[in-house]
């Protein structure tokens, strides 16, 4: 009771785990962190009391399970109506064990597993595996399963690092080993498979059974943080390739040298607009003290020079796990394109980190030199990967010193994207899911807007933007020779008349694989949100300490003794490990917590919280406000960003010896217990299949019906004529008002044409009775000139029944037959 009152923390009724109550954060007492840390490092020169012991953190990851899957548990189906939010998933590894923890949207952080067993590389909880009539799950009463990667595996004689375990959190038996002969460097799974990342290589394993389902032995080797780095969406997984294939190379990828000149301007324009943008990257150095040391890549190089052929780096091949086939998965001349979907150069440096959107659609990849990272819409072909258009939309530029990436998350409406580097800092980044600028009209709005607005659709600006290109061969734009559309670019070959032509005979008014690729659009972080603790290592000199927009200076709070050096997480030297992840506000408790939560205090943000925690256990809820430039004349839909973030709550979530583990067989009521069997069930019904423990047989009909809604008994035609369909709303501004539209008069020559919907084609019959095209389409010359346009009266439309007198008759016109 007492220490309820005192403490943020205290026990759970649910799980039995620590409960942890948020605190209230300003920007004041993030910095102020940096000074109680230094008192638990040295706490004689404060006081004699020692501090309570903190267990060491090695990584940190936000993780997606069934817990917080919006898509399969019914809990958050209703999530627009009840506000039903999915709780973050935080895991954290420890030098000895790991700790999962909850913090649903009420804010209060809930411990769900904590074990202390040695050192965990990797740890995964593992979605409920998506089943089929033909193909069940053959470890469903024991899920939810926990994979992890341990030093001394279940064997125990194997090398470190060398299994994968699997333990039941419903039994807390280990179900199953996976044995390697090589170090795992990682583990990633979905709702099909479970992907082991080794050195080199990646293994992939059923869901269902844990049988071995595929493996890539041609990735290409990164120095770390991520030896192998690897993506894992819902159904595609992209690795680094070591070679570029052409017979399978994809269409696109990123821009070649070329772009280089036009990063350099868009550089310089945004450094007059924001100064100060090169000074963090470099004043970050210096207080660290530790410069990027580029011995391991030699070394790589070194190692892959003994090959026969010499590896190619930053490449990315992208497979999906559903069709490719069993076994070894090769990209070679001679190898067809099974289940590869694209494989396209992304960077000239290897690959250090890679990441899908929610959607998949869109991938991120950054290298190892960390100064631009990319993001490419994927857009696929059926037949083969040199069908399939890879568009590099954008170039995120972080900066001019080198930084390794270990962390890259979306918002969930992929507006943004946070890229966290191991310095511990994260940037945020505004783009749009179909490129272009990210702007007022883009960014300010709670929901995403088109790509095109209603003024710019109707208006018809993109035709006369195609006009003025293939006249001038570039833009009117601010910068000359750049564009300043999504639609087209100078660096891109120009759409050829063929490729025109062909798509207007086809009726087909652009296919978004073909040419042209949309422009690429440099974007530079609107914030830079740093951890207080990088400065620890800096408290011997004082000096400007740049943090978001401010610049704060922070003293010594001890003159005697020299400032701890420390060197936590991933390696040595200045490495912070931290993990970002976008969610609904939750700090309206910290800030009071007498009120009741109002339904539309999360409705007023247009962006997510930013959820950062770091290699001290501390998770921080950083609110983030765009808003038009401060420095711009004007505020209008085109007006650029700019970014206010500050932190608004904090939990303390790291481990101390004293905390007791909280290990399975788990009660039923257990939070990741009560998800997966909602899952499950779910998984069930999709299936078609009757779920264990319900009552009598279900048919596919009433089993949709109990998903959806209690409408059993009515048939679906009477369902759809309920349906009240808006195909569209009305016109923005009237066809004529925009300037693409010219009116002239056709006047055919000498004879009337009947155009009724029987006719086979259109067509006129002459005298000589031969069949000859009206108006040939399908020449490439079709010359409006060459018609005789001329003023005339135009004809009354003939209606169906109205007497027509022969005198009328002017034998010029053409007749449009409404009967039929």
């Amino acid at each position: 009771g007492t220490m309820a009152t005192e403490s943020p923390r205290r026990p759970s009724r649910c799980t039995g785990g620590v409960v942890v109550r948020p605190q209230a954060a300003t920007e004041q007492s993030y910095m102020e962190s940096v000074v109680t840390f230094l008192q638990d490092v040295v706490p004689q020169a404060y006081s004699g009391t020692p501090p309570e012991e903190k267990e060491k953190i090695v990584w940190v990851r936000f993780e997606n399970a069934d817990l917080n899957d919006t898509s399969r548990n019914m809990e958050f189906h209703e999530i627009h109506s009840t506000g039903n939010e999915p709780p973050l998933l935080l895991m954290i590894g420890y030098s000895d064990g790991m700790q999962v923890w909850s913090i649903p949207i009420s804010g209060e952080a809930q411990e769900l597993f904590s074990v202390r067993h040695g050192p965990v590389r990797a740890a995964r909880i593992l979605p409920a595996p998506q089943i089929s009539a033909q193909k069940c799950d053959n470890f469903a009463e024991k899920r939810p399963l926990l994979g992890v990667c341990k030093s001394i595996g279940s064997s125990g004689t194997s090398p470190p690092y060398c299994c994968v375990d699997l333990y039941s959190l419903r039994t807390g038996e280990m179900v199953k080993s996976i044995q390697f002969k090589t170090p795992i460097y990682d583990l990633h799974c979905n709702k099909r498979i479970l992907v082991v990342v080794l050195q080199e290589k990646i293994a992939a394993f059923d869901s269902c059974t844990f049988t071995k389902k595929f493996f890539v032995t041609s990735c290409y080797p990164c120095p770390g943080p991520n030896m192998n780095p690897i993506a894992l969406g819902s159904r595609w997984l992209a690795y680094a390739e070591n070679k570029l294939i052409r017979c399978h190379q994809s269409r696109g990828g990123a821009c070649g040298d070329n772009i280089q000149s036009y990063t350099a301007t868009v550089i310089s324009a945004a450094k007059t607009i924001k100064t100060g943008l090169t000074m963090v990257g470099k004043v970050v150095t210096q207080l660290t003290g530790t410069l990027p040391s580029g011995a391991t890549e030699e070394e790589i190089l070194a190692h892959s020079n003994l090959r026969r052929s010499p590896l190619v780096p930053g490449i990315v091949t992208i497979i999906d796990t559903d069709t490719v086939a069993e076994g070894q998965v090769l990209v070679s001349e001679d190898s067809d394109s099974d289940g590869i979907v694209a494989h396209f150069p992304a960077h000239e440096k290897p690959i250090c980190c890679m990441a899908f959107n929610p959607s998949g659609m869109l991938l991120v990849t950054t290298d190892t030199l960390g100064h631009d990272f990319h993001v490419f819409q994927i857009l696929t072909h059926p037949w083969s990967s040199s069908q399939s258009a890879v568009h590099h939309l954008y170039t995120l530029h972080r900066g001019e010193t080198e930084a390794k990436v270990q962390d890259i998350s979306f918002s969930h409406d992929c507006r943004w994207v946070v890229v966290s580097t191991l310095r511990g800092t994260s940037h945020v980044f505004p783009i749009n899911p179909y490129g272009g600028q990210p702007c007022v009209r883009t960014h300010m709005s709670p929901r995403v807007v088109n790509r095109m607005s209603r003024f710019q659709k109707s208006a018809g600006l993109e035709e006369i933007e195609q006009e003025l290109t293939s006249k001038q061969g570039g833009r009117c734009s601010p910068v000359p020779g750049l564009s300043s559309s999504p639609s087209g670019s100078p660096l891109h070959g120009k759409l050829n008349s063929q490729d025109t032509y062909n798509n207007f005979t086809n009726n087909n008014p652009g296919n978004p694989r073909l040419l042209p690729l949309p422009s690429l659009t440099v974007v530079l972080p609107l914030a830079q949100i740093k951890q207080p603790m990088t400065l620890g290592t800096i408290t011997k000199r004082t000096g400007p300490y740049l943090f978001g927009a401010g610049c704060f200076s922070i003293k010594a709070p001890c003159k005697s003794k020299p400032a701890p050096q420390i060197s936590p997480s991933k390696s040595v030297g200045g490495e912070f490990c931290v993990a970002a992840v976008f969610g609904a506000s939750r700090s309206w408790f910290a800030n009071n917590s007498g009120l009741k939560r109002e339904k539309d205090q999360s409705k007023q943000f247009v962006v997510e919280s930013l959820y950062i925690i770091s290699c001290y256990g501390s998770l921080v809820e950083h609110v983030l406000e765009p808003r038009p430039l401060s420095t711009a004349p004007k505020i209008s839909d085109d007006t650029p960003l700019e970014m206010v973030t500050c932190p608004r709550a904090s939990w303390t979530l790291v481990r101390t010896p004293q905390w007791n583990e909280l290990q399975p067989p788990f009660n039923a009521n257990h939070p990741l217990l009560l998800a997966a069997d909602a899952v499950q069930y779910y998984q069930y019904l999709l299936a078609g299949l009757v779920p264990p423990g319900s009552p009598g047989p279900i048919t596919r009909h009433e089993s949709y019906d109990s998903l959806a809604s209690d409408h059993s008994g009515q048939e679906d035609e009477e369902w759809l004529s309920q349906v009240e369909i808006v195909t569209h709303t009305g016109p923005h501004r009237r066809l004529w008002m925009g300037p693409q539209f010219q009116f002239k008069t056709i006047h055919p020559s000498g004879q009337t044409t009947v155009i009724s919907s029987s006719s086979s084609v259109l067509q006129s019959h002459g005298p000589s009775d031969t069949p000859q095209p009206l108006l040939d389409f399908d020449t490439d010359d079709l010359d409006l000139n060459s018609l005789r346009i001329q003023p005339v009266r135009s004809e009354p439309v003939s209606m169906p029944g109205s007497p027509r007198p022969a005198g009328d008759r002017r034998g010029v016109s053409t007749v449009i037959d409404a009967t039929s």
